[in-house]
């Protein structure tokens, strides 16, 4: 399976113009492995296949990754398991693995502030990223301001469709809207649009009977919960705070 050297400078050209860049870097040694191994032509070129279709999953991955916004720093490896209730540590696993999100259903998690509930869902969102799903990670806030503008920009429908692209939107501190009504409308146009077709991850220090201190209106705000608790996991952090019983040794000191 060696090449000349105007052979292998012609490969190296084939198989950049092809695109297929682990070819083009690792034919040469696999093709050494192949010779000393004994491989067939199938297997030497079924183990370059292998290589190219891994090296592209992880370039999607980090591409992805890097769209989604997540805080590098909350992921499954750095969670306290231990912290979260029973019921919580039970589905943790079936989460990550992302069968709700194929099914366009939600997750909601509601808890008082600093009880980890953002840790839970960015740790979540990084695992369905590994495995080849699109996820956007926003403050509410932050992602309503943006809505407004783009309807005051007349582009909310293509800003809709944008997020669209992703399989899961999560959406951090649902409870710290302002309370305005074209906010309030600009969010029920959002999770209208996804309804029963992409996920919604929601965390919210506000229980749906203070939801009408969010969208404002009794009607809206129960067409609202409807839409998000029809297909959803609902889960509850309690207990201290996690902030402050991670600085009370630094006070001691």
């Amino acid at each position: 399976m060696s090449a000349t050297p105007n052979r292998e400078a012609s490969l190296k050209l084939l198989l950049k113009s092809l695109r297929l860049p682990a070819f083009q870097e690792h034919w040469s040694h696999v093709a050494r492995q192949a010779e000393d191994g004994g491989w067939t032509f199938g297997a030497f070129l079924h183990h370059l296949a292998e290589l190219e279709v891994e090296e592209r999953r992880q370039r999607r991955v980090l591409r992805h990754l890097k769209g989604s916004h997540l805080p590098h720093g909350k992921t499954l490896a750095s969670l306290d398991v231990q912290r979260l209730t029973i019921k919580t540590q039970r589905l943790l696993p079936r989460l990550c693995e992302g069968g709700f999100v194929d099914r366009g259903d939600n997750l909601l998690v509601f808890g008082l502030p600093g009880r980890g509930k953002t840790h839970l869902v960015c740790a979540i969102g990084h695992e369905l990223v590994q495995s080849g799903r699109k996820v956007f990670f926003a403050s509410t806030n932050l992602l309503v301001q943006r809505l407004l503008a783009s309807k005051r920009d007349l582009t909310l429908e293509r800003t809709l469709k944008q997020l669209d692209r992703y399989d899961a939107l999560i959406l951090d501190d649902l409870g710290y809207v302002q309370q305005d009504r074209a906010e309030m409308e600009v969010l029920f146009t959002l999770l209208a649009e996804r309804y029963e077709r992409r996920s919604v991850i929601i965390t919210s220090n506000l229980v749906f009977s203070q939801w009408d201190q969010i969208f404002k209106d009794p009607m809206t705000t129960m067409a609202a919960v409807d839409r998000l608790v029809h297909h959803a996991v609902i889960l509850e952090f309690t207990g201290d705070s996690q902030r402050l019983q991670a600085a009370r040794p630094t006070a001691k000191r």
